[in-house]
């Protein structure tokens, strides 16, 4: 294949799974955007409590991610059997993970308390929490789907769920959040009711799909789903554990800054979700091809095809370096409108929380190419099967480098939410550096028996 060969392959395979990001993503966009409407103390709860949640289900996601690069190098090697064997440990695994769960969902008033937040977003972020934390289940397992799905190069219905999850949320939010269609109005209660059925949905639609589509009917993905298989169940667990860990330290950056954020104030904790959303949804087109970069290199390294290897990295690379130079622009020209449009008209903190979630927006303009860096490296050593030094990586850069940073310049040195997020751009730079210069050295090594 020539090098367009790969640019054309690698949109083939991240396009959908770029849309399917887009549309996760948007439900969150969509209950930010509700809660806006329907108040700023709100926001800011739904906002802390939808954060809490990503964070636990990060560490299951990790489990379901690790499913990828082993079904993509046993599709590439046509070993059906293999590709049923993991996947269903998997689920398996997604499964138990969620029994662990629950309980912190239930008690995470107080753990928020004990990390300072004001006791009224604590309260009212755990009644969001005890409804919405049910998606634990569906929410991991379909993560699992997905990775399955994938890795067979089988991204449209990914793409499909999750479009038809947004528009059930959205239709949900309303009739909930706000009373409408007779319901009752449930607010923050509304919120978490629509979220857990959207989860729920979306798990569905996945599962009959990888069930009975056209040529994945003969895995039998879930005939005899009750025999145990440990061979399988250690190998998803030993590739899974360091990704599930190198999410956390990410996604708990984000929470730490979103901590800090709530010990400034309310409105700067309003704010900062605000900001936050609206990066999300730029960033969700690097993990899209983040993901093909995982398939594609998983594929590439199982067949021993270093020079795809090399180009796949090289289209990926491009492909995303091409969406960074336009969100930048996007984000520093329209900062002010976009985020307007997450607040109320009438609301009389407008104002404020406009001028704070823009300033934050510049920020987050210079931190997009280091985070496309890092989640680009993951992506792409995860399809080597490499995770267990990249996740010493990310625990590092994050946490010994970039929380401490964000902590010294926003509140000792009195930078506020600007300098909170000035630590995340060192911590994610780091990880970008590293990550990247680690996948670069490993393809040298396998190419240099090629090479003497």
């Amino acid at each position: 294949m020539t090098f367009p060969d790969h640019i054309r392959a690698t949109l083939k395979l991240g396009l959908p799974l770029i849309g399917g990001q887009l549309a996760q993503v948007f439900i969150g966009v969509t209950d930010t955007v509700m809660m806006g409407w329907y108040g700023v103390a709100e926001l800011a709860a739904v906002g802390m409590g939808a954060n809490f949640f990503h964070i636990v289900l990060i560490l299951g996601m990790g489990f379901g991610l690790a499913v990828m690069p082993m079904v993509a190098a046993a599709g590439a090697r046509d070993d059906r059997r293999q590709v049923r064997r993991v996947t269903r440990m998997g689920l398996w695994i997604g499964l138990g993970f969620g029994v662990i769960a629950l309980p912190i969902f239930w008690f995470s008033g107080a753990i928020l308390l004990a990390f300072g937040q004001e006791p009224q977003i604590a309260a009212d972020a755990q009644v969001y929490l005890r409804i919405a934390g049910l998606a634990i289940w569906p929410g991991v397992l379909l993560v699992v789907l997905r990775s399955h799905l994938s890795a067979l190069e089988r991204p449209g219905v990914v793409l499909w769920a999750w479009l038809a999850g947004t528009a059930l949320n959205a239709g949900l939010n309303w009739v909930l959040i706000f009373g409408n269609l007779g319901a009752p109005e449930l607010g923050i209660e509304g919120a978490a009711l629509a979220s857990l059925g959207t989860h729920i949905l979306i798990f569905i639609v996945l599962a009959l799909y990888a069930t009975r589509a056209e040529g994945l009917r003969e895995d039998m993905l879930f005939a005899r789903f009750w025999r145990p298989d440990p061979e399988a169940l250690a190998q998803v667990f030993r590739l899974g554990w360091p990704i599930a860990l190198t999410l956390l330290a990410e996604s708990g950056l984000f929470m730490a800054t979103m901590i800090m954020m709530g010990w400034i104030g309310t409105l700067e904790l309003a704010a900062h979700t605000i900001a936050l959303q609206i990066v999300s949804v730029t960033f969700m087109i690097h993990i899209g091809l983040s993901s093909a970069a995982t398939v594609r290199a998983g594929r590439a390294h199982s067949k021993g095809d270093i020079i795809g290897l090399r180009r796949t990295a090289l289209a990926v690379i491009l492909l995303s370096g091409t969406t960074v130079a336009a969100t930048i622009v996007l984000l520093v020209s329209a900062g002010p409108m976009l985020v307007g449009l997450f607040v109320d008209p009438t609301d009389p903190l407008r104002p404020q929380i406009i001028a704070v979630g823009t300033s934050l927006l510049v920020m987050a303009a210079l931190f997009q190419l280091v985070d496309a860096g890092q989640v680009i490296a993951l992506g792409l050593l995860r399809g080597l099967q490499d995770t267990g030094i990249p996740m010493v990586y990310a625990v590092v850069s994050y946490w010994l480098i970039g929380v401490p940073c964000g902590y010294l310049l926003g509140l000792p040195l009195g930078y506020g939410g600007e300098g909170i997020w000035a630590g995340l751009l060192i911590g994610l730079a780091l990880a970008s550096v590293t990550m990247m210069t680690r996948f670069w050295r490993s393809v040298a090594r396998l190419d240099a028996p090629a090479a003497i």
